[in-house]
């Protein structure tokens, strides 16, 4: 078996793992009568990835080689979320996936970078070979949405079998791929360079401490959807049981990550032309457009068509912003900040935006429920005015004139 086969293999696991339970999540817990806390659920994900990665890094560059990491913690993995299965309250099943995302989100860098490292001892290309090889990573998730919609697993435990049952074999698999050695940090290395938080130093530039601020209200926008969109759509199931978007909403919502893949195609032209501040302005312009065709979204006639919209705009909405601020960062940095600048963009939307999100999410769909019934429309149209408000001032406050 070739090495980029397997490899592949590698990122359609990694990320079928995490489809299989992600988007229909939310459904389930509304339908174990725990609704109401979705976004604390939602929320470990975010503390995970504020803690983890770095964690994580320093085992890997230290002692442990990056491939049996990464098989012990999707075999943790495969435990944490096959107790969460069998989970009734919400306090078992809360620490259940808070130990599954400790160990799950720190996966998603390692297995990027025991990819880049069994590429480089085999004399590929990254940057040519790696993007396809990734590319699996999102097919992977779109057909575990579809297994567990398919199978009728979208307010069923069985997803996290399902996704129990992957890591685990994900776990042992790993233990298979070449190895990866520890690079062994510089002996003397201060604790802020072994943690990767060297560019913090660049806060003190105006230009930068705005843009990571402006990422975490970003990153607030990010998981909203991921965490509600299946109990949204299910919150129509007794007005339209037989509409395609309620009864099979994990393969509809599915299209957001056919749309994420395609317009990562479309960015070169889009910075090409436009420049980086009005990718990212088109972001937080496709985020107030996908929270507001939500909003007067409904699974038949025209508002079919909005939600279909709102599934297409996805793609715009998540990658042009975490492409372009990600070139941003590129360009704007010294090469010594590089890799910590990036890794704290992810910390700043993934962690630090995306807990400030699930948690305030939680709040406002809390707000307008009551006998168990939501106001969908005004909740996802208070998250598009959020959104617009953040994009008006991104407009005026952030001043990047040049790529």
């Amino acid at each position: 078996m070739s090495i980029k086969l397997r490899l592949t293999i590698t990122q359609f696991l990694e990320f079928f793992i995490w489809g299989s339970w992600l988007i229909s999540f939310g459904n389930y817990m509304f339908g174990m009568g725990m609704g109401d806390k979705i976004g604390t659920l939602f929320a470990t994900a975010g503390i995970a990835s504020f803690i983890m990665p770095a964690v994580v890094g320093i085992v890997a560059d230290r002692w442990v080689n990056s491939e049996r990491l990464l098989g012990v913690l999707h075999l943790l993995g495969a435990g944490c979320l096959f107790a969460a299965s069998r989970a009734t309250g919400f306090d078992r099943l809360y620490l259940c996936m808070f130990l599954n995302a400790l160990v799950f989100m720190p996966t998603i860098g390692l297995s990027y970078s025991v990819c880049y490292g069994i590429m480089a001892k085999n004399n590929l290309d990254t940057v040519k070979d790696f993007p396809p090889v990734r590319s699996w990573g999102t097919v992977g998730f779109i057909v575990a949405m579809w297994i567990v919609n398919l199978a009728g697993w979208g307010t069923s435990p069985n997803q996290l079998l399902l996704a129990s049952g992957v890591s685990l074999f994900l776990g042992m698999y790993a233990f298979t791929l070449p190895p990866s050695p520890p690079t062994r940090a510089r002996k003397g290395s201060s604790l802020i360079s072994v943690l990767g938080l060297d560019a913090l130093v660049l806060l003190k530039e105006r230009k930068m401490a705005l843009f990571f601020f402006f990422a975490v209200l970003l990153g607030i926008c990010l998981q909203i959807t991921n965490s509600y969109g299946s109990a949204f759509l299910g919150s129509f199931r007794a007005d339209y049981p037989h509409s395609f978007a309620v009864k099979y909403n994990n393969i509809f919502l599915s299209v957001s990550q056919i749309s994420e893949a395609l317009f990562i195609l479309a960015i070169p032209f889009f910075l090409r032309r436009f420049g980086i501040k009005a990718v990212m302005l088109m972001s937080l312009g496709a985020w107030v457009l996908r929270f507001g065709l939500f909003g007067a979204g409904s699974p038949e006639g025209v508002g079919m068509i909005w939600l279909t919209l709102s599934m297409i705009i996805y793609g715009m909405a998540f990658d042009f912003f975490n492409i372009s601020g990600s070139l941003f960062i590129e360009k704007e940095t010294p090469a010594k900040f590089r890799s910590s600048a990036q890794g704290i963009l992810m910390m700043a939307t993934s962690g630090l935006g995306a807990i400030a999100g699930n948690y305030g999410a939680e709040n406002v769909i809390n707000r307008f429920t009551e006998n168990h019934v939501t106001d969908w429309s005004a909740c996802w149209f208070i998250f598009a005015g959020y959104a617009l408000v953040v994009g008006g001032l991104f407009a005026v406050f952030f001043k990047y004139e040049r790529g």
